[in-house]
């Protein structure tokens, strides 16, 4: 299985990336209005936005072909978390789109979502 690419410095995000959890409850509610509520999995989801900046062209190019080696969010792939290192390994884009943009010579930005997946 592919594993997202971490920079030369063996970071794979940046300052202003950032990390979520989201849970997944199902709600249903009765004619008497009434509600029940339940969990759809037991634990939660991690998400995390990848900010890249000052990235070299090499680099950029990496992020660029691993997006693209991955169809976008069509596979699945292994993400180190940034904060623990802890590496899931059922993670996939979170769209078909990835941000670049080219800032100077052989300087560049990316922005990107990752989302792990149900197993």
């Amino acid at each position: 299985m592919a594993t997202f690419p971490a920079l030369k410095s063996g970071a794979v995000a940046q300052y202003g990336s950032s990390r979520t959890r989201g849970f997944s409850t199902r709600m249903f509610r009765f004619l008497d209005g009434r509600e029940q509520r339940f969990q759809d999995y037991g634990a939660p989801l991690r998400r995390w936005t990848i900010r890249l900046s000052l990235l070299d062209e090499a680099e950029l190019t990496a992020v660029e072909s691993f997006f693209r080696s991955q169809g976008g969010q069509a596979e699945s792939f292994a993400f180190p978390d940034p904060w623990d290192g802890t590496v899931y390994a059922n993670c996939s884009f979170d769209s078909d789109q990835l941000t670049t943009q080219y800032v100077g010579q052989s300087s560049g930005v990316a922005s990107v979502t990752v989302k792990e997946n149900r197993s």
